[in-house]
């Protein structure tokens, strides 16, 4: 599996895994009706990835050439001085395939290079995706808000992790 940084030419393969993601996962909150609607638009990708908004970026994961998944991350939307993964999503048919593991992977990498903690916000009826994060050292801090879509309102937790910079792994590793 490989990661790198998004282009222009990813946007249609990040919309498609988005949508196709959004089916999956949220059939049990959302209307499914609803849900089977969604358009595939992948012009707010295209303006993210031409001009990110400040301290974006936005990561591919790849197979065999073909994009897998995605991630989404930059300063935090509501708390100071942390980084926040916006969005981590995989194509449904490559789940638990490793994508999502080298995307969170890459995803810290690059939050712990600018920030000492990060923060993600994920909808508590998720427990695949909350047990995705707490496997990787994340935990509900407390945070909650209300997602609305569709018609529905859904709870959503603020997850929390300390970041160890890349070189201070490195240094810890080679010590054992």
């Amino acid at each position: 599996m490989d990661v790198r940084f998004a282009t222009a030419a990813d946007a249609l393969a990040i919309e498609r895994i988005r949508v196709s993601g959004w089916r999956r996962a949220y059939r049990h909150v959302f209307p499914p009706a609803d849900l089977d609607a969604m358009p595939v638009d992948e012009s707010r990708w295209i303006e993210r990835l031409v001009e990110p908004p400040g301290g974006w970026a936005v990561l591919v994961a790849t197979r065999d050439d073909e994009v897998v998944g995605f991630a989404a991350l930059g300063p935090s939307r509501d708390a100071e001085r942390a980084g926040e993964l916006y969005a981590i999503y995989v194509d449904p048919e490559a789940w638990s395939t490793g994508a999502g593991r080298a995307l969170l992977r890459r995803a810290e990498e690059l939050l712990a290079a600018a920030y000492d903690e990060a923060t993600l916000w994920v909808l508590d009826a998720n427990p695949r995706a909350r047990r995705f994060y707490e496997a990787f050292g994340w935990a509900a801090d407390g945070g909650t808000q209300t997602f609305e879509r569709f018609g529905v309102r859904a709870p959503e937790l603020r997850y929390r992790k300390r970041l160890v910079p890349v070189s201070d792994t490195e240094s810890s590793s080679s010590r054992s």
